[in-house]
């Protein structure tokens, strides 16, 4: 991992963050250290006190899957079958086939967590590409963009 940039950011900055994080502002602790860092070849990553827990993609700061662990409970939660998590782990794309269940408040370009069927732990973060419904009823083609997945860089990523 080769750093760019790293630097930490100013309360002001902070919040505007967890303004933008929505559902998953308790993320960022009112006391903590929120740190940027800019990587080679990865999104860029925000540590809070010290841990890679936000990182940016193209249009937006979304939360990883280590923060996503350390909530008590998942808001937008899509559920997976068993068959789809080996291509969701390899970072493909989340097919409407593949999932059991999702929840009808998901829109559009929403965050989305994305649970395994028989213990419902996360497996991927990425972006809603239709609605939680359509998700259940359709038969076919894309329902999420798989931002974010075990495994991946970020998953992996020691600071």
């Amino acid at each position: 991992m080769k750093t760019k940039k790293r630097n930490f950011l100013k309360n002001k900055k902070k919040n505007e963050i967890k303004n933008q994080l929505g559902i998953y502002e308790n993320i960022i602790p009112k006391k903590s250290q929120v740190e940027y860092i800019k990587v080679e070849d990865m999104p860029d990553i925000y540590l809070i006190d010290g841990e890679p827990l936000l990182m940016q993609t193209e249009d937006k700061i979304i939360p990883t899957l280590k923060a996503i662990l350390n909530q008590k409970t998942i808001e937008n939660e899509v559920v997976v079958d068993m068959g789809a998590i080996n291509f969701v782990i390899k970072g493909a794309d989340i097919m409407s086939p593949g999932i059991v269940d999702a929840q009808d408040t998901i829109t559009e370009g929403d965050t989305v967590v994305i649970v395994d069927e028989q213990h419902h732990k996360p497996l991927a973060i990425g972006t809603a590409l239709i609605t939680g419904p359509e998700m259940v009823e359709n038969n076919k083609g894309k329902a999420i963009k798989n931002l974010h997945y075990v495994g991946d860089p970020i998953w992996t990523l020691e600071i």
